[in-house]
């Protein structure tokens, strides 16, 4: 409990924690900030520091909220598989860590230019973190939140998002599942931005050794995935 309260703590505030998976799985670790506290500066550090894509994972619940599909579903759809044909060749079927790819719908803000400036990115996930709480709060049913999405956001987008399974880490233990288990349990919407850590040549992710290293000279709790669910799933 003790680093899993100093990762909720951390993250409560609004500053970032690192999140490793597991050995058996990506064997990755993320850098993670909560999306509605983001500002440039951090998607700075996520780009400079990590090497990894940058995403932002979202739970079941904001997925169902704003009607985002997941991107296997669409790809595999039979009338747009007739209507595109590559589609049938590029089927995911070969994950060598999961069976189910957590991508939906890539997302840039309305009021970005091109969306990849650290300003933009900043401004779309800050903003989608928002969106969620206001629509949440107003109590704002599914249609209508689908149109508030539509008037700020448009796809795609330079911000890919990842799109909690249902039934979260009971179901599947990915990033995405982790990442808004830790927001969950800060008191925090489950919206999160992070980027997977590569080593300095790129060639693979930096080491369980490595990383936890990177956090401890910095003050950035480290959590195992493990750690994680040992507490949500109890």
């Amino acid at each position: 409990m003790g680093k899993v309260d100093e990762a909720v703590a951390a993250f409560s505030a609004g500053k970032p924690v690192c999140l490793f998976d597991s050995e058996y799985r990506e064997g990755e670790t993320d850098l993670l900030f909560p999306a509605a506290s983001v500002v440039p500066a951090m998607m700075r550090q996520l780009r400079q520091d990590c090497g990894g894509l940058l995403f932002l994972a979202i739970g079941d619940e904001v997925g169902e909220r704003f009607g985002l599909p997941w991107l296997q579903d669409l790809h595999t759809n039979p009338d747009l598989v007739a209507a595109h044909p590559v589609l049938s060749e590029l089927v995911t079927d070969d994950l060598q860590y999961d069976s189910r790819s957590a991508f939906t719908l890539s997302l840039n803000h309305r009021n970005t230019y091109t969306g990849i400036t650290d300003k933009d990115r900043a401004l779309t996930t800050r903003r989608f973190a928002e969106l969620f709480s206001e629509l949440e709060s107003s109590g704002a049913d599914e249609v209508a939140s689908r149109k508030a999405l539509g008037e700020e956001f448009r796809t795609p987008g330079h911000i890919p998002v990842c799109r909690e399974t249902p039934g979260g880490l009971s179901a599947r233990e990915g990033h995405t599942e982790l990442a808004v288990a830790l927001a969950r349990l800060a008191g925090l919407p489950p919206v999160v931005i992070g980027a997977e850590m590569l080593q300095p040549d790129g060639d693979l992710a930096l080491t369980v050794t490595a990383s936890r290293a990177w956090a401890l000279e910095r003050g950035i709790p480290f959590l195992s995935g493990e750690e994680l669910k040992a507490v949500v799933l109890q």
